[in-house]
């Protein structure tokens, strides 16, 4: 497995991390615990030692179920988590409402963005007991808001680390403002965005920004939550629960478009000996100044498929040929 170091921190992760918002269910239709467990076992033991949660998914689920399968391997583990995405009527932004299936208009369960000190304390003690260890490797902020001045957040977050409570801080879903905020009062080690095939406009200022100064930067999303793996057909039903039903790059013709241009790149997987979803996550690992991919897994064998795409090696000819199919597809953004 190809590892490559978590900004300034001292960290090395794996390029191919393992991403644990899935297994909480929420969103994706539910979740089976004991599954995602032996996923995660499987994904250590196949080389990953990047772990990626979030106190949000499944609204601590995810923590726990992580917690649970890392409890008799943590020195094996580089364990990240979030921070500043809370339910609470009463504070910080708006972000929407949700059920405990998904977000809805209608749902009961308030979810906003805050970013207070007093409320990244909390939270961290709180993913600190779910997860059942007693530091976080890599503690990023969620998502970003205007409701909390950044160097409030950033020295709540350096409190935490002079603490040893926290290894390395990190963001999520930030600009290059944001994190010039952010390097006022400490180091930023780690920029968490959402970037595939389908969703590249990271490369614009992220990256370049994150490049210059020594910040690793985290894909999430790298398989377009399934679109590019080649198994989500023009046939295939996404059962209640699961927001694909509602996404418009989900609709049955541009999963055509998809898989159209899947098709062009799969002779590449093929002469790699990859499936199509290890040659998306083995071009994303490729790509300049992006180092890591989270990808989820709900079983083993994905689990397994997904960290061999860490050791695959792609020339400069076949990523130019993938880039030129990539131009010429007219799949919706994802």
């Amino acid at each position: 497995m190809l590892m490559r170091p978590l900004g300034q921190s001292g960290i090395e992760a794996s390029a191919v991390g393992f991403g644990a918002w899935a297994i909480g269910g929420w969103m994706w239709g539910g979740s089976e615990e004991s599954e995602a467990v032996r996923a995660i076992h499987t994904a250590i033991d196949s080389g990953v030692n990047l772990i990626d949660t979030a106190a949000i998914y499944g609204f601590g689920l995810s923590e726990q179920i992580v917690g649970r399968a890392i409890a008799d391997r943590r020195d094996r583990v580089v364990l990240a988590t979030k921070c500043t995405m809370v339910i609470d009527p009463n504070v910080g932004e708006e972000k929407f409402n949700s059920t405990a299936a998904g977000p809805d208009p209608l749902g009961l369960i308030p979810v906003r963005i805050h970013a207070h000190p007093d409320s990244i304390r909390r939270e961290c003690d709180a993913s600190l007991q779910r997860l059942g260890i007693d530091h976080i490797d890599l503690y990023q902020t969620h998502w970003q808001t205007d409701t909390t001045p950044i160097a409030d957040t950033m020295g709540a977050l350096m409190e935490l680390k002079q603490a040893g409570k926290i290894r390395a801080i990190g963001v999520s879903n930030a600009t290059s403002k944001h994190m010039d905020e952010y390097r006022k009062l400490g180091p930023i080690d780690s920029d968490q965005e959402h970037y595939s095939m389908l969703r590249r406009h990271i490369e614009q200022d992220q990256l370049p920004y994150c490049h210059e100064h020594n910040i690793a930067v985290l894909a999430y999303s790298p398989l377009a939550r399934g679109l590019l793996t080649g198994k989500v057909g023009p046939e295939r039903e996404f059962g209640l629960g699961d927001h694909r039903r509602e996404i418009e790059a989900f609709s049955v013709e541009n999963r055509k478009r998809v898989q159209e241009f899947l098709d062009q790149i799969g002779p590449i997987a093929q002469d790699h000996g990859l499936t199509l979803a290890q040659l998306v996550i083995a071009w994303t690992v490729h790509q300049p100044g992006l180092t890591h991919a989270l990808v989820g897994a709900r079983n083993q064998k994905q689990a397994e498929e997904n960290a061999a795409a860490g050791e695959a090696v792609l020339s400069q000819d076949e990523l130019d040929a993938i880039n030129q199919a990539l131009a010429g597809a007219d799949a919706a953004p994802m």
